[in-house]
């Protein structure tokens, strides 16, 4: 067996054309590439059977900005922040938005991870609050929704991810 093979010359798998193709879709989405030249390239990413084939593929295209892994985002952010930020969203549930809100002015101020959070449950109480009234108090119903969205949102703050409420009104930021 002979070891003497220089890198460009291994075998790829499947996993290793994948995010050739991702930056293919990339080019063709911002206009570096035809849609002939794009199916052809495609092909060839596709078809090649080594690293120098999925190289020349790739060869006269921009390199893409890497991706910010979510575990990047969880790691910078410390283990109290991501406790504040889930009471933000958890003490939404009884108090509306007058908790999140005290959590928004008290502790946003040294960390941007529990203002956005807390900013994000406040925005989310306003908003159905002006969707109750707006519906003379038929929009209360939505609070049982609000419940369970409040109580994800606090899952997603504690892994130390940004979570977005659907659908709501962007009032404080």
């Amino acid at each position: 067996m002979d070891s003497s093979y220089a890198v460009g010359d291994l075998r790829v798998s499947d996993a290793e054309r994948e995010p050739v193709i991702q930056r293919l879709q990339d080019a063709y989405a911002e206009g570096r590439l035809d849609e002939d030249e794009f199916d052809l390239r495609v092909h060839l990413a596709m078809t090649g059977r080594t690293r120098k084939d999925l190289a020349a593929v790739l060869h006269d295209l921009v390199p893409a900005a890497p991706a910010r892994p979510l575990a990047v985002e969880a790691e910078a952010v410390s283990g109290e922040d991501r406790m504040l930020a889930a009471a933000a969203h958890a003490v939404a549930v009884p108090t509306l938005f007058v908790g999140p809100l005290v959590l928004m002015l008290l502790s946003g101020k040294r960390s941007p991870y529990v203002r956005r959070q807390a900013a994000e449950a406040v925005n989310f109480q306003l908003t159905l609050l002006l969707v109750t009234i707006a519906t003379l108090g038929v929009g209360g119903v939505l609070y049982a929704v609000a419940w369970v969205l409040s109580m994800v949102a606090a899952v997603f703050a504690v892994s130390g991810q940004t979570f977005r409420y659907p659908w709501i009104l962007r009032l404080v930021s």
